[in-house]
């Protein structure tokens, strides 16, 4: 039986109908773009302080362009899906901009002055 991380990550891979394979690269749930392993982070689409336990694999830059953008209570009221923050135009733009970059690409990242301004 697994313990640990392991089967986190096979419970994450099993609730999104994928075989669990340990050396297989995930899909950024944002960008849909391979994730290299140490590029990963796990997010949860409605955050822990709220109650979320669901998380899905972004990659660190988007990972950290969701955090950028929203807070806490605007990612639980209103992107606790990933369609949900695909179709922000912020984040579309994001994505639109990193589609062409590498997947091992990880830009700094700064907080946006409307971050919490609906």
């Amino acid at each position: 039986m697994a313990k640990g991380r392991i089967k986190r990550l096979q419970a994450a891979s099993s609730w999104q109908g994928q075989p669990f394979k340990a050396d297989a690269l995930e899909v950024c749930a944002l960008c849909e773009r391979e994730i290299p392993h140490s590029l990963k982070d796990a997010h949860h689409l409605t955050p822990k302080s709220r109650g979320g336990v669901v998380t899905v694999f972004l990659h660190r830059a988007c990972h950290k362009q969701v955090h950028a953008l929203f807070t806490e209570t605007e990612l639980a009221r209103h992107y606790a899906t990933p369609e949900a923050l695909r179709a922000h135009p912020e984040v579309a733009r994001f994505i639109q901009w990193v589609q062409d970059k590498p997947i091992d690409f990880n830009p700094p990242t700064r907080r946006s002055r409307s971050k919490g301004q609906l």
